[in-house]
């Protein structure tokens, strides 16, 4: 583990490569159960870049009518999200240092050239929680801000298996994701992977 800044907490390689495709096998019941939807904006009404679903009670959703937010469904299907994978809850129990489990786990998937601006994760009731992050697939450059939007930023590469934990002092900073960087992206199989790209999921307390 190596503590970047205050509250900034990245676990190289936290999940091995047997680990990442058993995480897989997870993802792709979650994905047959709860499929892929592309959110949009509030007020533009503009699809995101990345494609989504969640797990776990609750699952972060946003569209031109409603807005940002939590809900139990799926916003297609009207099914509940699928359970949350045990080895996240586990990696929580071990990283996160907060007593309460996660209650939403979104899961992002970004093609090759998806992205996401910078933002922060303000929708929650709850910020004593930290933000937890694991990556699969391709290697990314993460964008990581100040707590103002104005604030310098830095970057650093994320590759598969990593996760990343925002909290105390970070927990609100400002982060995104400049880029992709497909070429070294692991051989991951899954068909989750058959078009290459990069997924992240993001564990959060919502209450």
């Amino acid at each position: 583990m190596s503590e970047i800044e205050p509250g900034v907490r990245l676990y190289r390689g936290y999940f091995d490569e047997a680990a990442q495709l058993a995480l897989l096998r997870e993802l792709e019941r979650i994905v047959a159960d709860a499929p892929w939807f592309t959110p949009t904006m509030p007020r533009s009404g503009q699809p995101f870049s990345v494609r989504m679903t969640n797990c776990g009670p609750l699952g972060w959703l946003s569209d031109q009518a409603r807005g940002y937010r939590y809900e139990a469904r799926h916003p297609q299907t009207g099914e509940p999200w699928p359970p949350m994978p045990q080895m996240l809850l586990d990696a929580w129990a071990a990283l996160a240092g907060h007593p309460q489990p996660p209650q939403a786990c979104l899961v992002n998937y970004y093609g090759r050239d998806a992205r996401m601006g910078a933002h922060q994760d303000r929708d929650e009731a709850d910020f004593s929680a930290p933000i937890l992050s694991v990556s699969l697939g391709a290697d990314c450059r993460f964008r990581l801000g100040g707590v103002k939007r104005s604030d310098s930023s830095r970057a650093f590469v994320l590759s598969s298996g990593d996760v990343l934990t925002l909290g105390g002092p970070a927990r609100l900073r400002f982060h995104g994701v400049d880029r992709l960087l497909p070429e070294l992206a692991p051989k991951l199989a899954s068909p989750l992977f058959a078009e290459g790209g990069r997924i992240n999921l993001t564990l959060r307390r919502v209450t």
